[in-house]
């Protein structure tokens, strides 16, 4: 599945929730399914910077696929879900496919218009170290 097939495919899941808190609240709910994040993870090395919540995020890729695995944590639960949302757009990926995609997913869900511009900010910095990584992981 395509980077683009995954965004419409979760816009396609939450936009059946017609009321844009009601969806972020799904959103954040969500989040409690995400793959577990390894509490080891949280060292300076995988904190973005730019969020106003603190995030941490490990960016690797599978041995055997040869595939993006995507895996955050922050301390808002808000921040949390949000993440968690972009971390699955992303996750089992080719590394090369992610440095290219314009993700629209916020924007798409009508959730960035709710968001202050703070965390807009930050989620856009969680975005472009995602970009960051899977370069690094082309290679």
């Amino acid at each position: 599945m395509t980077l683009a097939e995954k965004q419409q495919r979760l816009v396609d899941d939450f936009l059946i929730i017609p009321d844009p808190q009601e969806r972020l609240a799904a959103v954040v709910a969500h989040a409690t399914r995400a793959p577990a994040f390894d509490p080891a993870g949280r060292i300076d090395a995988n904190h973005v910077p730019g969020c106003v919540s603190t995030v941490w995020l490990v960016v690797e890729r599978d041995p055997a696929t040869r595939r993006l695995r995507v895996r955050a944590d922050a301390e808002s639960p808000l921040v949390k879900g949000l993440v968690a949302l972009i971390c699955e757009l992303y996750d089992d990926t080719d590394p090369a496919d992610a440095t290219i995609f314009q993700p629209e997913l916020l924007e798409k869900l009508h959730l960035a218009q709710n968001l202050s511009p703070t965390r807009r900010a930050g989620l856009l910095a969680v975005q472009k170290r995602i970009k960051e990584k899977a370069e690094k992981l082309t290679l």
